[in-house]
């Protein structure tokens, strides 16, 4: 095992959870956004999105050639993907709303800012777990270190 396979580990996924809490701030943010993007001439709401992790494989020679030499490891998580929820958009009644339909109706994201807030709290002890063990890595390479001293 390499000296630092832990700290690369712990990177990859603080990346990773920062770019998760990007996202989901990003859905917080537009909420209540009506005008989201623009589909054949007419304004859709604006559509969640989700991220999608998954663990980094390392080359097949090299995963090979790290198994040989018993360093079996993993090498941290990557983002995969950003894509949009496909969840019905609310409707929400409000005639006086510019974006309304001839009924009154008004096509709302489908962002449920509780669940966005689960998904943060989530994003947010994972973002601190990794910094505990990065700072625990850390911690024991000064110790070490020590050792020759």
């Amino acid at each position: 095992m390499r000296l630092n396979t832990g700290f690369d580990i712990s990177s990859s996924a603080l990346t990773a959870q920062r770019l998760r809490m990007d996202v989901i701030s990003s859905n917080i943010a537009n909420a209540e956004t009506t005008r989201g993007r623009m589909v054949d001439g007419k304004w859709v709401p604006y559509q969640r999105k989700l991220v999608t992790m998954e663990p980094k494989a390392a080359a097949p020679f090299s995963q090979y050639l790290q198994n040989a030499m018993g360093q079996a490891g993993g090498e941290g998580v990557k983002v995969t993907r950003i894509f949009e929820d496909t969840a019905p958009n609310k409707l929400v009644y409000n005639p006086t709303h510019p974006d309304a339909d001839e009924n009154g109706y008004v096509q709302m994201p489908n962002v449920d800012v509780l669940k966005e807030m689960v998904d943060m709290m989530s994003a947010t002890r994972s973002y601190e777990a990794n910094v505990t063990a990065l700072n625990a890595s850390k911690s024991m390479m000064m110790k070490a270190l020590e050792i020759g001293k």
